[in-house]
């Protein structure tokens, strides 16, 4: 109401004009007296129920069970536990079918549709009907007679308060209590009046008008009167009487045409659902079947409606837990009511998975849709992950598809993104077309508040007139609703609002590029200027995702390994479940730590699990491929040789010895032939010389390999943020127990309420390997590692997926100064022209890197990782515990870089046999085969893929220890491209390749026994 106040008066009453006065009066009206009378009788049921007392249970075995009489008004629902309602009635003889409902309230709070209690209404045979929730608590009822229908009433307990973010227990199972969530408010028979809840649509279509139209304007005025003269007609006593008179009074104000020079939505049903997130992945289960049901629902009514739904997973859940609601998807799917879209296993974050990870996003998602719906999904579909990654455009053209959607980038803190629609490049140069909803929401109710700032916010006006509008309550919430079908109809062509156009993503992503024949170009990742925290919260979880992206490369290789040279048999369904199971885990709330307790518990478990199976599957393969000598060697699944091990190859391996430490006066020497190292009492890095450069890499007074310590207060958004002024508040760790020498390493202990860390450092082939084991038991603090370093560099650069990105480390613009904590996977390399420093790490992906200046005046660069946070919500026991990491600093270039990184995630696994030669090798180290495996289609055809690493323009020649019969460059699909980087081919034997900077290449192995 505060775009109609005027003024306060001195007595504290506020002071409203004519127009505001009128709508006081039409609001009350409508909440006090339309409202109330859309149902015009309701009558009583009768209720039992039975509590489960645990996890969910399926109707089967729920229907079987002994209930107790229960009354509205009596509490249930222990957290995340589950009541089934069993409801019997009966329907008056002379109420029509399509007025009769069964009105469900099971204790809703407020108007959070998706974050408190949800239920699944069955019929007696098991079949569901649809789903209530709080703005959808209505269920359709048969023809008159006698019913009875069961309730699946989930007790999810309200975990977020909105803008409080206070710790609570109930996220987590353990600690979540026994006490009652919810009473049951409502449950009844009831005649719902048309022609009452037609009236209530008109009036909160205009209603929501009188808010963002112009105060002066004649339009408005035109509302309000329509409004008033609506009361007036009407009798406040008999609503059902008069409501129609109220339509009539309100038709002339709907029936004004849009200008012509509206925008164009079209609005597609979407219910945006997290697989996991206040909420553990069973209950998404549920969420996914509620939000189907209600959406097939719909669907009977309006004929004109589709419903967009990405996240295969997620259809795969439908399929395994509800295969009969699944097939009437499938059928919906065929009708094309129902649309996936996104061609991804999940929705997940982009900025942390490994470049296989990521491909393999899409190669599992679009499997899934073509092989159970025969349909190729054109678009990624990413409208709530944190930041995009400069790698996905042409990982996203790979997969066969074009197009891309998000609307994140509309949360930045500072920085507005200057199109909605556009071409997005990647590094490689690929380009999708790209658009980003300009209502700013993938939750929109098509109301006037979001169409107004589709308007508003739309950034190609004059040049283009379609954009996109998703509706849909998401989470659980129950997807679209009745009341928003109604708002689309009525905004087909209304004055004062877009034209409205029930659609499909598919038709406007055709429609949006055609009239944008040259449109604008961003060029590189899509930073998003908020949620930084992401990168470093639960790191156990990432450890985890490292670890498994690590396991899942070398089970497949050498599988693959085992099947071409031993005809060993391919694992592979093992190896598809192993990867679904960690493609759930890198859904955008699970791999960036922003997830309630129980969430991350479960995601480290299916970690450990898959990591004992893989072990088993690479033990297996390893023990087939080594045969059965006796000779200790070393597997090295890397793509660089180690220690005299070829890359993905066997062999005895020869590591290089570490240097001893000792002590030379207070401080403790480390020096091989490249480096010369000095440790103080303080357990930091005091002088790093670079003996062949003759140069040191410190600036003078000031140490290297400093722990620091922040406050980490978050304005808001615990798990998700991390704020640049919390950076004013850190400290250096400079006073440890002890340092000493031991194992022939350097030991630094640090120790303080309750937390310990354990540092070794150690001088190992010319480079400094730092080694990490904290026990953290610190609560809104932020623990870094410091690297000053004598280096005047205008930017770092930081590995990506397939490739590695230059950031300015500068803050000569808002756009700088906002990309203060910014993600890197195995390594960060910071340099000036001809000399550089790379700093590796083996499960770190939050750093920080800015130029600035040493005590002395000089020009220096400081490169800083952020190891371990720990916000309290929504897990306020977040990173609690023991955490190892592996950190290493080498002077040398973006190659030197490269290689350290695979090198720690990547290292010699030993075993004993005899030597094996390698599948595949490459001539030239800037191309990197990412991956081995055996095709997709179970064929026997061996595949791998290989990028350009370097940036370069590269050839390269991959020869081969095994027969084939041709060689085709294919799509992450497996399926023929029209890739140019294959040149020449000698079959059986070398494929010579020339390759851009940063290509993605997929080369399919033909087998001749195929």
């Amino acid at each position: 109401m505060t775009s109609l106040v005027d003024d306060f008066n001195p007595n504290g009453r506020v002071q409203l004009d004519a127009t505001a006065l009128t709508m006081l009066r039409v609001r009350r009206f409508t909440k006090f007296r339309i409202g109330p009378a859309v149902y015009r009788d309701s009558r009583p049921v009768e209720i039992r129920a039975w509590t489960v007392g645990g996890e969910p249970v399926p109707f089967e075995h729920a229907v079987a069970q002994r209930f107790e009489p229960f009354s509205v008004g009596e509490v249930w629902g222990r957290p995340w536990d589950t009541v089934w309602f069993d409801v019997r009635g009966d329907v008056p003889a002379d109420w029509e079918p399509d007025e009769t409902e069964l009105v469900v309230d099971l204790g809703f709070t407020g108007d959070q549709p998706g974050f408190q209690a949800e239920g699944t209404v069955y019929r007696p045979d098991g079949t569901i009907v649809k789903a209530i929730e709080p703005l959808n608590a209505w269920a359709p009822l048969p023809g008159p007679g006698p019913f009875r229908l069961l309730i699946e009433a989930a007790a999810n307990p309200i975990v977020q308060v909105p803008y409080e973010y206070e710790p609570t227990s109930l996220g987590d199972k353990a600690t979540a209590g026994d006490a009652f969530q919810y009473r049951l408010a409502e449950l009844s028979v009831s005649r719902r009046d048309p022609v009452v809840w037609e009236l209530l649509q008109d009036v909160r279509t205009l209603d929501g008008l009188v808010d963002v139209l112009p105060p002066d304007g004649s339009r408005r005025a035109e509302i309000v009167h329509a409004l008033e003269r609506m009361v007036d007609v009407m009798d406040p006593d008999d609503v059902h009487g008069t409501a129609a008179l109220g339509r009539e009074a309100l038709a002339p104000a709907l029936a004004g045409g849009a200008a012509d020079s509206s925008l164009i939505v079209t609005a597609v049903g979407h219910a945006h659902i997290d697989c996991a997130w206040l909420w553990p992945v069973r209950e998404t289960v549920r969420k996914v079947a509620r939000t189907f049901a209600n959406v097939l629902d719909l669907a009977d009514r309006d004929p004109d409606f589709v419903f967009a739904a990405s996240s295969a997973q997620q259809y795969a859940w439908l399929k395994e837990s509800r295969p009969d609601l699944f097939e009437r998807v499938r059928k919906a799917v065929a009708d094309g009511v129902v649309r996936p879209v996104g061609g991804m296993w999940v929705e997940s974050d982009t900025n942390m998975p490994g470049g296989e990870a990521l491909a393999r996003q899409f190669v599992l998602g679009k499997r899934f849709f073509l092989e159970e719906f025969g349909v190729e999904t054109e678009e990624a579909w990413l409208p709530d992950s944190f930041g995009y990654t400069a790698a996905l455009p042409q990982i996203v053209r790979a997969a066969g598809a074009r197009y891309f959607l998000t609307q994140k980038p509309s949360w930045n803190e500072v920085n507005r993104m200057p199109h909605s629609s556009f071409h997005w490049e990647g590094i490689d140069g690929s380009r999708v077309f790209t658009h980003f909803p300009p209502a700013e929401t993938y939750n929109s109710d098509l109301g006037a508040s979001d169409l107004a700032r589709t308007e508003s916010s739309f950034r190609q006006k004059g040049a283009a007139r379609h954009v996109l509008g998703l509706f849909g309550w998401g989470d659980g919430g129950g997807g679209p609703t009745r009341e928003m079908l109604a708002a689309a109809e009525r905004k087909k062509d209304l004055d004062g609002v877009p034209r409205v156009r029930l659609g499909d993503p598919r038709s406007f992503f055709a429609t949006a590029e055609a009239e944008l024949p040259e449109p604008p170009v961003w060029v590189g990742e899509m930073y998003l200027e908020l949620h930084r925290g992401t990168l470093t919260s639960q790191q156990r979880g990432k450890r985890g995702n490292r670890h498994s992206e690590a396991l899942l490369r070398e089970a497949e290789l050498w599988a693959a390994t085992a099947a071409v040279l031993r005809g060993t048999p391919y694992p592979y369904d093992a190896l598809e479940s192993a990867w679904r199971t960690v493609l759930l885990q890198q859904f955008h709330d699970i791999l960036p730590g922003t997830s309630i307790a129980w969430v991350h518990q479960e995601a480290e478990r299916d970690h450990e699990r898959v990591a004992t199976e893989l072990t088993e599957l690479i033990d297996a393969s390893l023990a087939a491929v080594a045969g059965d000598g006796d000779a200790p060697v070393a597997a090295n699944a890397g793509p660089y040789p180690q220690a005299g091990v070829p890359a993905l190859g066997v062999a005895p391996a020869t590591p290089p010895a570490a240097a001893r430490p000792r002590w030379h006066g207070d401080r403790i020497v480390l020096e091989d032939e490249q480096l010369y190292a000095e440790v103080d009492r303080r357990g930091t890095l005091v002088s790093v010389v670079d003996r062949a450069a003759d140069r040191e890499l410190l600036p003078r007074g000031l140490a290297g390999g400093v722990l620091q310590l922040f406050r980490d207060t978050p304005r808001e958004w615990d798990a998700w943020d991390i704020n640049d002024e919390d950076k004013r508040s850190g400290r250096d760790l400079l006073d440890p127990v002890s340092v000493d020498i031991a194992d022939g390493s350097v030991l630094v202990r640090h120790a303080w309420d309750g937390t310990s860390i354990d540092m070794t450092i150690r001088l190992v082939d010319g480079r400094i390997e730092y080694g990490f084991d904290v026990d953290w038991h610190e609560s809104q603090k932020l623990l870094k590692l410091a690297f000053p370093l004598d280096v005047r560099a205008d930017k770092a650069t930081s590995e990506i997926q397939f490739g590695h990105i230059h950031r300015p480390i500068h803050q000569n613009t808002s756009w700088d100064e906002a990309r203060f904590e910014t993600v890197a996977h195995r390594w960060i390399h910071v340099g000036e022209p001809g000399y550089g420093v790379a700093v590796a790490n083996d499960v770190v992906y939050g750093h920080d890197v800015r130029n600035g200046h040493a005590p002395d005046g000089k020009p220096m660069t400081t490169a800083r990782l952020s190891l371990l946070r720990a916000p309290r919500y929504p897990d306020p026991a977040a990173d609690q515990g023991r955490h190892p990491f592996t950190v290493s600093l080498r002077p040398g270039g973006i190659p030197d870089a490269i290689a350290d990184g695979y090198a720690q995630h990547l290292p010699l696994r030993t075993t004993r046999g005899t030597p094996t030669e390698p599948l595949v090798q490459v001539s030239d180290p800037a191309v990197v085969v990412e991956s081995v495996k055996l095709a997709e289609d179970r064929s026997g055809d061996l595949v791998v893929r290989l990028y350009e690493a370097h940036g370069n323009r590269s050839r390269a020649t991959v020869r081969t220890s095994f027969d084939w019969s041709e060689v085709t460059a294919t799509d992450l699909l497996e399926r023929p491209s029209d890739s140019e980087a294959v040149r020449d081919v000698s079959p059986g034997s070398a494929v010579d390749l020339v390759m851009r900077p940063f290509e993605l290449l997929t080369l399919r192995f033909r087998d001749p026994a195929a």
